[in-house]
């Protein structure tokens, strides 16, 4: 099994990224909320590893939100089933070996401290945990002065008196004094600035170095990316990995080096990350997209590719992921790269999306029969459309490429 140089710290940038997109315009979020976590932790005297899982926590602490509908829920300081995403969140963490110890943190980012400190939990994990409620909660008021062409400045002290009131009840009241500390300031507020709150994240990502990792584990770390983008609806369940595995299989059938089959199956897993910024209702519209709701989902790829671009060692993945809705003859999109030009990879892929769509339900059609499916592939070979070599090796090899794409549940 290979192993890969991957700078850990730009993958877990990176899924921010990705969680920003959910917001569609309401972006950064987590990035403000990492930047107040760890200002408030190195007031506390936290430094090296305790401070590096604190901002890494913040970063990543509404991981379980891959809904446009819930997103809009988190400018409000309280609402039912509020803790819905926290543990959705911290399941997913915990399947991957590299983020798992930040589960519990995830889990109970929204738990009040009356009720927190009495739980079992090493104390860091209650501190981290409540220390991002608390800035959580400061960056939700902070956006609605914005959002409302205001200057944060005017809105300071009233968010600050939110945060006091709650002293002792939904916050520890150490972390609340660190907090009024630090947001004295107007530098504080100022920070939160995107141009800024980036700046400040840049500095952090420039202290750590690539690592060396295995396959399984940073497919793991993948597949924490994937699983965000199949919950956003449940016609899009299990596609990224129904895609990573046939992609992976058809890569084998040609023969091709193991650690090529192993960046398509990484291709699969993270090839429609764009698409968690396309609203819900786009994805489960049950009729025709207008020619607007169109443009909207095509940016996708390119989104996708903004995503992946920025993480060493994955150069190649994001390529490839930008290309998977490219077609041979240049019809496809968003560079509209077409024969020679367009890499074999990229071909696989796209054989593999479309094989696996169409053999899920949709809102607008069930899920289609093998049969339909090659009758389909075939016609897009012959308009020299999809590579036809790799149409080929799918209709010889039909059975095990079905059972690749969506496992032996369906017949």
């Amino acid at each position: 099994m290979s192993t890969y140089n991957v700078n850990l710290h730009e993958a877990i940038y990176s899924l921010s990224d990705a969680l920003d997109l959910v917001g569609v315009t309401h972006i950064h979020h987590g990035k403000r909320v990492a930047y107040m976590a760890t200002e408030c932790g190195k007031r506390l005297g936290w430094g090296g590893t305790r401070l590096d899982e604190l901002f890494q926590a913040a970063i990543l602490h509404d991981s379980g939100v891959s809904k446009t509908m819930v997103h809009a829920k988190l400018a409000q300081m309280a609402w039912e089933n509020e803790s819905e995403h926290c543990k959705l969140g911290a399941d997913l963490l915990s399947g991957s070996p590299l983020l798992k110890h930040l589960a519990d943190t995830i889990l109970h980012h929204h738990t009040h401290w009356s009720v927190l400190k009495e739980l079992d939990l090493p104390l860091d994990v209650k501190l981290r945990a409540n220390c991002i409620y608390m800035v959580d909660r400061v960056d939700v008021q902070s956006l609605g002065w914005m959002a409302g062409g205001k200057d944060i400045l005017l809105g300071k002290e009233e968010i600050r008196r939110k945060i006091f009131e709650r002293r002792g009840d939904w916050f520890c009241p150490e972390l609340v004094d660190i907090f009024m500390e630090v947001s004295r300031s107007e530098a504080f507020w100022f920070t939160l600035e995107s141009d800024n709150v980036s700046g400040y994240l840049a500095t952090w990502l420039s202290h750590f170095p690539d690592q060396t990792m295995e396959f399984h584990e940073l497919r793991s770390l993948v597949h924490v990316f994937s699983c965000i983008v199949d919950a956003k609806s449940p016609y899009t369940k299990q596609h990224s990995d129904g895609v990573a595995n046939l992609a992976r299989y058809i890569g084998t059938l040609f023969q091709l080096p193991e650690v090529t089959c192993e960046m398509l199956e990484l291709v699969g897993l993270l090839h429609d990350i764009g698409k968690l910024r396309v609203p819900d209702e786009l994805l489960e519209k049950p009729g025709e997209l207008s020619e607007t709701e169109t443009i909207i989902m095509r940016q996708h790829c390119f989104d996708t590719y903004s995503i992946l671009k920025n993480i060493r060692g994955l150069e190649q993945v994001s390529l490839w992921s930008l290309q998977h809705h490219e077609r041979m003859d240049g019809t496809g999109y968003p560079n509209h790269t077409k024969g020679a030009e367009l890499s074999f990879e990229a071909r696989i892929v796209a054989v593999s999306d479309v094989f696996q769509a169409l053999a899920q339900a949709r809102p607008y059609r069930g899920p289609l029969e093998q049969k339909v499916i090659m009758l389909l592939l075939k016609l897009e070979a012959d308009e020299g459309k999809l590579d036809g070599k790799v149409v080929a090796a799918v209709e010889a090899n039909l059975q095990e490429c079905w059972h690749a794409a969506v496992g032996p549940m369906q017949t």
